[in-house]
């Protein structure tokens, strides 16, 4: 049975290629090499399914991503979102981003963001010497020059945009420097993502006790120059966090755990739900976690497989526990299923070093700032 708990669609993730200009040495995902496409043909038909689904709400955000969305041509996301427009009868509420490398960004690009509202976020990890140590070209040449030459174009048109920097080891001794350099180019609106051990990516260099305690230390300090900022730069992270704190609000399940708060989609028209980096793996327990195509399954029919119940009745499992033995439940809402899955092996378990690290850390580190000032 279909639950009313289930949605609403927040965020549509779009596969249009697998293909990456990248090979970034933390990537999960696969494939990244083979420039598999979304066929624009098929663009209508995914949306008229969506669209005419009982999990959509007043609306989502569409959002181009994984492997580098700027391999396609420019007329490429015209024809798309001209079909998804056109197809749109009720009027919902469909907002359009991408998440980029940075690259391939010029002038073109540029007037398509602005046609469109399309929100941007590139992926940077900081100064040069941090960022070309993981993000490089197939030759292995650093990327840093290319991504910040796209920044220079979003910024001379005005178009606003977040960055994602990804946090591994070598980061963790520099955190003025990190800070400094996004401050002095007015890079103002980031968010962390840690070197996750996810999908193709096995290790993390973030792994053991003793990084972890470097970890809180470099947290701690990026912690006071964003607040000495006087609100200048904002951390997506100090951001989530500080407002449970002044709000008091709790959440009793994260949107990752939730059937089709996320909709993933790739190439081919395969659709999952939860986290969308599930979306391109294999398992030996559950094979693969894609649940059905858009061009021939509804959303709620796939509800009823013994594939969709298993995932779902195991991840259920895994946010109990949490609940039951986890003091910053209110905060997280049972965290993130590919974490659990990828760190513990299975869905049904409880902390991650993913969740100590976003949640936990962050939670520590600010609650003991606001201690020691009162």
């Amino acid at each position: 049975m279909i639950s009313s708990t289930f949605g609403p669609i927040s965020l549509v993730v779009i596969q249009g290629t697998s293909f990456c200009n990248l090979d970034c040495d933390y990537c999960y995902l696969p494939n990244r090499h083979l420039k598999n496409q979304l066929s624009l043909d098929i663009i209508e038909p995914i949306f008229k399914n969506i669209f005419s689904s009982p999990f959509v709400g007043n609306g989502f955000t569409v959002c181009w991503h994984a492997g580098e969305p700027l391999t396609l041509p420019i007329d490429f996301y015209d024809t798309a979102i001209k079909s998804i427009n056109q197809v749109n009868h009720n009027e919902y509420q469909v907002r359009q981003s991408v998440q980029t490398n940075g690259t391939l960004i010029n002038q073109a690009w540029c007037d398509l963001f602005k046609n469109y509202h399309i929100d941007v976020g590139v992926s940077l990890d900081g100064p040069a010497f941090i960022h070309d140590a993981h993000r490089k070209t197939r030759k292995a040449t650093g990327t840093h020059a290319g991504t910040m030459r796209g920044i220079s174009f979003l910024q001379k048109n005005n178009i606003n945009f977040y960055v994602i920097a990804v946090i591994s080891e070598q980061c963790l001794d520099y955190p003025d420097e990190i800070f400094n350099f996004f401050l002095e180019n007015n890079i103002t609106d980031v968010g962390f993502n840690i070197e996750e051990i996810e999908g193709v990516n096995q290790t993390s260099s973030l792994n053991n006790s003793k990084v972890e305690a470097k970890y809180r230390d470099f947290i701690r300090r990026f912690w006071e120059l964003t607040v000495k900022s006087n609100g200048v730069f904002k951390l997506r992270e100090f951001e989530r966090i500080c407002s449970f704190i002044y709000t008091g609000q709790r959440i009793t399940k994260s949107g990752l755990l939730t059937p089709f708060v996320m909709l993933n989609i790739d190439n081919q028209g395969n659709f999952s739900t939860f986290d969308p980096e599930l979306l391109s793996v294999k398992t030996n327990v559950y094979g693969d976690f894609i649940l059905g195509n858009l061009l021939e399954e509804s959303l709620e029919s796939v509800c009823y497989t013994e594939k969709f119940q298993k995932i779902y009745q195991d991840i259920n499992a895994g946010v109990q526990l949490c609940a039951d033995t986890c003091q910053y439940f209110g905060i997280c809402g049972g965290g993130s299923g590919s974490n659990k899955f990828w760190e513990n092996g299975t869905f049904r378990s409880a902390e991650t070093m993913a969740c100590r690290y976003y949640e936990q850390i962050i939670a520590e580190i600010i609650l003991e700032h606001w201690e020691n000032s009162l």
